[in-house]
């Protein structure tokens, strides 16, 4: 394992040796969280953008897509009907939606 070393600022520092003596760890361990937590979310942050830049690519050159008031339509429908189902009332399933071309 390798070492490395951090200046932070003093109340920064403060605040986290207050915080790992809240949660009854070392300012060490609480700091090694906190930098995994923080590489965890950058990594599913830059996924999530990948996936986003993906999908936008696959759209445009497509030329498919939905319009907005169906989707949120449809969206509705589906909550309905999954509230409908927790109190067994009987319901219409939502529509399927078409995509169409956007691009006119």
């Amino acid at each position: 394992m390798s070492t490395t070393s951090l200046k932070l600022p003093d109340e920064l520092k403060q605040k986290a040796s207050a915080a790992a003596m809240d949660l009854g760890v070392t300012p060490h361990a609480f700091m090694v969280e906190a930098i995994r937590k923080a590489t965890l979310a950058a990594e599913k942050q830059a996924a999530l953008i990948n996936d986003a830049e993906a999908a936008r690519a696959a759209t445009l050159k497509s030329g498919l897509g939905y319009a907005a008031d169906e989707v949120h339509q449809h969206l509705r429908d589906r909550i309905r009907a999954k509230m409908d189902a927790a109190s067994e009332k009987k319901t219409v399933a939502p529509t399927k939606l078409t995509a169409r071309p956007w691009r006119v």
